[in-house]
């Protein structure tokens, strides 16, 4: 059965590994939820991310980042364009999420890409995720 929102399915699993203190989780692997996990490992919101082949499409392994007191390193994340209802901003529209101490996941004709660097490079997008 094919799944409607694998960008919602990929924060979910995300958001509920974290909430129960989980290291490491795996999930059907795309190069759209790869892409946005090593954006995020860019960040600094996840430690580490791998994919390995099954013969199918592969697994993408993802190891989450905790502090010193075993808290998340992503407090939320939230899906924000979703299929039903898509949310396209411009580069001057980029909305700040925590005064800066988040980011945008925004799907760029370059790529996915944080709101910083795509009002570095003027350019706009569907704005998929804020996380902090």
């Amino acid at each position: 059965m094919s799944m409607t929102d694998p960008i919602a399915d990929l924060l979910t699993r995300i958001r509920n590994a974290q909430r129960a203190g989980l290291e490491t989780i795996e999930l059907p692997a795309s190069k759209l939820k790869q892409r946005i996990c090593e954006v995020l490992r860019d960040e600094g919101f996840v430690r580490e991310v791998s994919t390995k082949a099954d013969g199918k499409q592969g697994i993408l392994t993802v190891i989450l980042k905790y502090d010193h007191e075993k808290r998340p390193a992503i407090s939320e994340i939230k899906r924000q364009s979703k299929p039903g209802l898509r949310r396209y901003v411009r580069h001057t529209e980029m909305p700040k999420v925590m005064n800066g101490l988040g980011v945008a996941l925004v799907s760029t004709s370059k790529g996915i890409l944080v709101d910083r660097e795509c009002k570095k490079q003027h350019l706009g997008g569907e704005l998929l995720a804020t996380i902090w």
